[in-house]
């Protein structure tokens, strides 16, 4: 079983930046696909950010060139850095990952989910 937690989410004006992060007691992220999607109340839940085994990425369309997906493998954290947020932006923020070497955009395709952080921008 894999234990995801984010954190860093919160408060900020439009036109601002914030980091995401995510820790996964016990588990190695170089080995497999991890992601950020997000979810507004009555909304699917939608991918944001794929990073690979290979540490390649994909973007949705609404994250391209404003948000950068990583991992610190000596830290053993996912993060997402988000620049130029937009009130749109706004939702709750989760991490996940589908334990395989590639990434997919179908969210049924991932088992493991943290609790998610909430993500405003007024």
């Amino acid at each position: 079983h894999v234990q995801l937690v984010e954190s860093g989410g919160g408060s900020v004006q439009a036109g601002g930046s914030m980091r995401l992060s995510c820790a996964a007691p016990g588990h190695t992220y170089s080995s497999y696909c991890m992601a950020w999607f997000r979810q507004v109340p009555g909304k699917e839940r939608e991918g944001v950010a794929y990073i690979h085994s290979d540490f390649s990425a994909d973007y949705a369309d609404s994250a391209k060139g404003r948000f950068t997906i990583s991992k610190d493998i000596a830290e053993n954290i996912l993060y997402l850095q988000m620049n130029s947020l937009k009130p749109e932006d706004t939702a709750i923020y989760y991490c996940a990952t589908n334990y395989r070497l590639r990434c997919t955009e179908n969210r049924s395709d991932f088992p493991y989910w943290g609790q998610g952080t909430q993500v405003t921008v007024s």
